[in-house]
């Protein structure tokens, strides 16, 4: 076999006479072919180097034979460039299996400091090129030495900004991508010639249209968003024009698109990594739209997805004028050809909605639009998933514009209704379209009895009230996640409020009322717990990355700490005292919630129920003061003293276990407010305490010892 390795597959991995011809001609189309996947499944420099690496990984002895004879070669007097080229090719191959052994692993930096690194200053470009691509192989080396990382950092942004040749300027780029994600000193290293760096890959970007470097780039700005704010439009305008360049090309339609989308990909990063800096987002906002002007203006639906990543990168923080005539173009996009990118648009249309409803509300056309894509949705075959999107974004509408859209209501409620009635196939969408008509009773309960009311079940005597209610109780144990079950628990409270005077189906299914709420209850505290372990751990990511005397708190917060919990002391007694007041028998106690063990796998179910809550609404806000529990009590409390048959109609008939539960969510309703009201005081600046003057001098009343 290492006569195969010798005779057959070096020369294979040496630089030829048909690279050199091309490096020479086209550098271009060498960059190109060099990178092209689709090239690399036909080319047999691609098959030896899988033939090597699974020759040194299953034949016995063969890594040693291989190395041996390829130090031989490189150590040899007056090697020939390109044997040395095939040698560096080989050993670049085999980076991931040396490094797993100790014998050679602890010698690969020596390697690198004596015949790599002096292959930068070499006169042949092949060399410099594979200089650079070793160095990517073995990016992962724990240096011992700062020098040699030094060195190689250098060596590496030296060929990028001075070389000649483009080849060796690509792989230089690729080079520091791979160091800058594995060696913890590149960053600081790099970063004082960051800024030239930058411009001269964006100007190879340019010249080679190549994929892989859009890839580079967006590892740059993540990394040095700071220092690359005040070249940041200037990057982007350029990055524009790469794009306008590439889509103007007619040669290789299928790498080209690939090519597009990277730096469509790249524009995104920036805005993402700059959108704390108003004053850069102002002059990068006309650039980037002149960009989704192109791909929507002229229905280019090949890069749709990365021009509705955009305009959501966009309207994240603030929606200008410029951006609601975008607005307007994704609309007629959607009608023209876009109709199967709703998905991909909902992100952007939430941010239209929420992050500035008084421009959303102040065009009735903007409304108009959201429901008429629903509509579209949800009426026409187009897959449940898109119509699980739709009806959400519906939630979205009514919970965000409470009170702001009552012509628009029955509209939204009859469309919803009507999509219940025919077939569903999953819960996921019944549950959602369900939502809808429960977020429109939350927040117009006498408009939507009036619509339900007034339309009956087909061939049936049965008005829509009765089915809805019907199907929701039954449905109960399918809302998931936090969002979905606080709107179910909101929508069965003005349930309890409305009582059987006018919801008449009540009469038949109050003993079912209560036990679906609980099961509710039961699957928020899970889902509670959830949220607040994954907010733990990234506490904990940012703990770690904090000084150790950030740690320690001042004296004065340890004395606002001390306050706090002297206040939740006395607001617990307080509760107690007045527990007899309430409907249930509660004993509060202000305690940290623990689930056993038992409970971690339920909590990790819990985590990611529901792709949709993304989607915020007003009830998802950490300053939303609407708490649940809170408003379950106050109903129950409410119904005890003003209703006590219907009152008595609905608890007579829990058995112990859920007698118990209803006390629980009591105590967990007082809970939850005694801590909402610490944390705003906290959030005010703490407790205040009223100030006196310290005296000069104490007598205590005697002499010591007296």
């Amino acid at each position: 076999m290492l006569s195969v390795v010798q005779d057959v597959l070096f020369p294979l991995m040496c630089y030829s006479d048909a690279d050199q011809e091309l490096w020479n001609s086209d550098p271009y189309e060498y960059v190109r072919v060099k990178f092209d996947i689709y090239e690399d499944l036909v080319s047999p420099v691609t098959a030896a180097q899988a033939l090597l690496l699974s020759t040194v990984r299953k034949r016995k002895e063969m890594l040693e034979k291989t190395m041996i004879f390829l130090m031989q070669v490189l150590t040899s007097p007056n090697v020939d460039p390109r044997h040395k080229d095939g040698v560096m090719h080989m050993i670049g191959t085999m980076g991931a299996v040396l490094l797993k052994k100790k014998i050679y692993k602890d010698q690969m930096e020596t390697m690198i400091a004596q015949y790599v690194f002096p292959e930068f200053q070499s006169p042949y470009g092949f060399m410099r090129a594979r200089a650079c691509w070793i160095l990517q192989n073995f990016d992962e080396i724990k240096f011992k030495s700062d020098q040699n990382i030094v060195a190689a950092m250098n060596c590496i942004q030296n060929a990028l900004l001075n070389d000649n040749d483009l080849p060796v300027k690509v792989e230089a780029a690729m080079a520091l991508s791979a160091f800058l994600a594995s060696q913890n000193k590149a960053e600081k290293i790099v970063e004082p010639n960051i800024q030239p760096l930058v411009q001269e890959l964006l100007k190879v970007i340019k010249e080679t249209e190549n994929d892989d470097l859009t890839n580079v780039m967006c590892k740059i700005v993540t990394t040095y968003t700071e220092q690359l704010i005040p070249i940041a439009v200037d990057m982007c305008t350029q990055l524009a024009a790469t794009f306008q360049q590439v889509v103007d090309s007619e040669d290789g339609a299928e790498e080209k698109a690939i090519t597009a989308m990277g730096l469509l990909s790249t524009i995104e990063t920036l805005i993402n990594c700059m959108e704390e800096n108003p004053e850069i987002m102002v002059q990068i906002e006309p650039i980037t739209l002149q960009v989704v002007g192109l791909i929507l203006g002229k229905n280019v639906m090949e890069f749709y997805e990365e021009a509705l990543a955009l305009i959501y990168s966009l309207t994240s923080t603030r929606i200008t004028p410029d951006l609601w005539k975008c607005f307007e173009m994704m609309y007629q996009m959607f009608q023209n050809d876009g109709f199967d990118y709703f998905t991909e648009m909902m992100p952007a249309l939430h941010n239209y909605i929420t992050v500035d409803t008084e421009a959303f509300l102040s065009n009735e056309a903007h409304v108009r639009a959201v429901y008429e894509m629903c509509k579209s949705i949800l009426t026409q075959d187009c897959g449940e998933d898109d119509e699980c999107h739709a009806a959400k974004l519906l939630e979205v509408v009514v919970l965000q514009c409470q009170g702001r859209i009552n012509q628009c209501l029955a509209s939204i409620i009859q469309l919803v209704v009507e999509r219940l009635l025919q077939e569903v196939k999953t819960t996921e969408l019944r549950t959602m379209l369900l939502q809808v008509v429960i977020a429109t009773l939350y927040t117009a309960p006498d408009q939507l009895i009036q619509v339900l009311e007034s339309t009956m079940l087909p061939n049936t005597n049965t008005t829509l009230t009765s089915h809805f209610v019907k199907q929701w109780i039954h449905d109960t144990d399918c809302f998931l996640g936090l969002h979905d079950r606080k709107i179910c628990v909101l929508g069965m409270c003005t349930l309890l409020q409305l009582g059987p005077d006018r919801i008449n189906v009540l009469k038949e299914c109050h003993t079912e009322l209560l036990p679906a709420m609980i099961l509710l209850f039961q699957g928020l505290k899970r889902a509670y717990a959830a949220k607040a372990a994954e907010e733990d751990d990234d506490d904990d990511d940012d703990d770690d990355d904090e000084d150790i005397e950030h740690e320690v708190l001042e004296s004065d917060e340890d004395e606002i700490d001390d306050a706090g919990e002297e206040y939740l002391e006395k607001l617990e007694e307080k509760v107690n005292k007045t527990a007899a007041a309430t409907p249930f028998n509660i004993t509060t106690s202000i305690q940290d919630e623990e689930d056993d063990d038992d409970d971690d796998d339920a909590l990790d179910d819990e985590m990611d129920e529901t792709a949709l809550e993304s989607f915020t609404t007003p009830l998802d806000k950490d300053e939303c003061e609407v708490d649940e529990y809170w408003v379950f009590k106050e109903v129950m409390q409410t119904l005890e003293s003003n209703a006590p048959a219907w009152y008595q109609a609905l608890t007579s008939t829990l058995n112990p276990d859920q007698q118990k539960a209803m006390q629980e969510i009591a105590t967990l309703a007082d809970q939850r407010r005694a801590a909402a009201q610490s944390k705003k005081i906290q959030q005010s600046g703490g407790y205040n305490f009223q100030q006196t003057s310290v005296p000069t001098s104490f007598n205590f009343g005697g002499s010591f010892g007296s």
